[in-house]
């Protein structure tokens, strides 16, 4: 089973849904450590994708990745725009215009992606920040496209786990990037709004996949 803009433009649209469903999710957890935005910038910035999607639609998966990641640069506000529109477009020049993504080639687009969010940000594991969900994910679809039997459903359901598991992880941490930095050892105890946020895009991807 290969992966084509079918799915691209499904996993997009169950991201807005996602969203959608954990909006106020996302506020809550972002009032705790930062600015209370995150929810909104992120529901707003995939609707905005949808409406992209729809004007003008997408021929390839890198083609559907290019354009979710210039409409997030340019209608998500705070840190996320750039952080996750940078990830989607370093997926997308992974890609390139291949009409259809293998286990490896997948593997290597959320690498891809995971490196354009440590690039723009400048942060690492255990920064208490996105990336706390990226890089388990990727070394995850890494290791399941690496051994030879895991198809591309089986790199996206370990990337999503993988994900699900770091952003749960980022609770005890105390945060060192971001505005939840400024808290100090009262950051601790929370979860890190961008990482709960990609894991619900990783698991969209599965989805879309299943």
């Amino acid at each position: 089973m290969m992966l084509d803009v079918k799915w691209a433009v499904k996993w997009l649209t169950m991201c807005a849904q996602a969203m959608a469903e954990h909006r106020v999710e996302l506020i809550e957890l972002d009032r705790a450590i930062g600015d209370s935005d995150h929810g909104e910038n992120m529901d707003r910035g995939f609707q905005a994708v949808l409406d992209k999607l729809a004007e003008a639609p997408p021929e390839t998966p890198g083609a559907a990745l290019k354009l979710t990641a210039m409409t997030l640069m340019s209608k998500v506000g705070g840190a996320a725009g750039p952080l996750y529109g940078t990830a989607f477009l370093r997926a997308s020049t992974f890609l390139g215009d291949a009409a259809e993504v293998d286990p490896a080639a997948l593997a290597g687009a959320l690498l891809a992606a995971r490196d354009g969010i440590v690039a723009r940000g400048k942060a690492e594991s255990g920064d208490k920040t996105m990336v706390d969900a990226w890089t388990p994910a990727a070394e995850a679809a890494q290791a399941v496209a690496a051994g030879g039997s895991g198809n591309v459903l089986a790199v996206l359901v370990a990337a999503a786990e993988a994900a699900e598991a770091g952003a749960v992880a980022t609770d005890p941490l105390v945060a060192r990037k971001g505005r939840a930095s400024y808290l100090g050892e009262r950051s601790a105890g929370h979860r890190d709004p961008g990482a709960a946020s990609s894991a619900l895009i990783l698991r969209a991807a599965a989805g879309a996949a299943a």
